[in-house]
Parts: structure tokens; C-alpha cells; sequence
């Protein structure tokens, strides 16, 4: 066999090799069908970690609540509160209220094991047009979401933050 005969055999192996190698890989991240992660998740709990000093706390409390939400179509939803929260009664109650939730809906994507949100609405303006990027891990009914890091909305000197989100599938 002359050499250009034997490079059309190793050519189409090496790109057969390399479409399985790429395909593999973005299938890894997400093997399941994505979806699955379509419908109504409940909020089960909520970790808080500083980044500059690897402190976890529950910041919104013990029994935060909230709901994100997955639509087939594209669209999600979120609603998270603290654990606690009280009708205001005066302007400075109002106020500390926004510290105490987060709420925000857009049209998302899935990206191998991430999900990015394209904000639009938001309890927070400064998130409207942003891409929220959250890496998630789906075990049955259970949803385990981790926001990127980012300066904390709710935090003086807005240290940088990320979120850990466990949530349980409403039957």
C-alpha cells in the first residue's frame, strides 16, 4: 500500500476517534436526559461559602424556603426566602426585607453539567440581562445546585460568595 492509500484508513480513524472523544466528553457532564430536570424543586436547605475565608453558614437560617422551577420550554424561575421573615412595619423593615430573599426568572440553558440563566427579572436589577451560571448534580428526586462565585448582594464589602442549594422534586 502506498502512502497516500495508508493515510485515508489512520485519517478516518483518527476523526471517527475524535467525533466519540467529543461526544463522550459532553455527554459525561450530564449522562441523564436533561429532561429530567424539568418541573417543581423545593427547597430542602441553603449554605452560604465566603470564599476569602471558607466559612459556611446557613444564611438564610435553619428552614429557609423556596421554589425553583424548570420549564421544557426554556424558562425558570427561582424564589428563595429566609427563615423568619416578618411583615414590615416601617420603611428601614422594607429595606432589610431585599437581604433577606432572592428571586429571579429567564431563559436558561444547559451546558454539560451547568445550567446559565439569562436574567431578566430580577429582586436584584443589577442581575437583569447577566448570565447566572449554576453547576448541578440530579440524583432522583434530589437537586443539588452550586452558583458560581460572586460578590455576595446581601453581604457588607460584598466578599465573594457562592451558594449551595439542595432541593427535592414536588410530586
Amino acid at each position: 500500500m502506498n502512502s497516500k492509500n495508508g493515510r485515508w484508513p489512520r485519517m478516518v480513524i483518527s476523526i471517527f476517534v475524535a467525533v466519540i472523544a467529543i461526544l463522550s466528553t459532553s455527554h459525561l457532564a450530564f449522562s441523564d436526559d436533561p429532561a429530567k430536570l424539568h418541573g417543581i424543586w423545593k427547597l430542602i436547605s441553603f449554605v452560604q461559602e465566603v470564599k476569602e475565608t471558607g466559612e459556611r453558614r446557613l444564611f438564610f437560617g435553619k428552614n429557609p424556603t423556596g421554589y425553583i422551577i424548570l420549564l421544557p420550554e426554556g424558562r425558570m424561575m427561582a424564589c428563595i426566602e429566609a427563615d423568619g421573615r416578618k411583615a414590615p412595619q416601617t420603611d428601614e423593615d422594607r429595606a432589610n426585607l431585599h437581604k433577606t430573599m432572592f428571586a429571579y426568572t429567564g431563559i436558561y440553558r444547559i451546558e454539560g453539567d451547568k445550567f446559565i440563566t439569562k436574567v431578566d427579572v430580577s429582586w436584584n436589577p443589577a442581575w437583569n440581562g447577566t448570565d447566572q451560571i449554576r453547576f448541578f448534580k440530579l440524583e432522583g428526586d434530589r437537586l443539588e445546585i452550586v452558583s458560581a462565585w460572586a460578590p455576595s448582594p446581601t453581604i457588607p464589602g460584598r466578599p465573594m460568595t457562592r451558594g449551595f442549594f439542595a432541593w427535592e422534586r414536588v410530586k
